[in-house]
């Protein structure tokens, strides 16, 4: 599993690094098929002083893409918003891998072949 995590317009010290290693550890603990994680956090220029800090998320599992974003005056409460909103999305994903609801092709019997007279109605 590859963490991949970067600063816009923003500094990125060993103590906020830790911090989304520590929380990003929870969405692997719940799903163990996780191939990259990406984590982009930002200060934007925003007039709203308390949306000014954003944390985006972007979860590559297998066959899916998973993304959450959040925004907030504090740059820890917006990665532990963001995290909470994947950790949902995460729990939502392996219940529908793990719910066998769908039969594979292979599994189903073949039905019968209809030969020609049993496919002209009655006349």
């Amino acid at each position: 599993m590859n963490l991949q995590i970067s600063g816009h317009h923003l500094d990125l010290t060993p103590a906020i690094r830790r911090y989304v290693e520590e929380k990003v550890e929870r969405i692997k603990r719940h799903f163990d098929q996780v191939i990259q994680i990406e984590v982009i956090l930002a200060l934007e220029a925003s007039a709203d002083k308390d949306r000014r800090q954003r944390a985006e998320i972007n979860v590559r599992v297998k066959g899916d893409l998973l993304h959450a974003e959040s925004y907030a005056q504090n740059l820890y409460a917006a990665i532990d918003a963001a995290v909470d909103k994947l950790d949902r999305q995460v729990s939502t994903h392996k219940g529908k891998v793990q719910h066998h609801q769908n039969v594979a092709a292979k599994h189903l019997h073949p039905e019968e072949p209809i030969t020609g007279e049993e496919a002209l109605p009655d006349s």
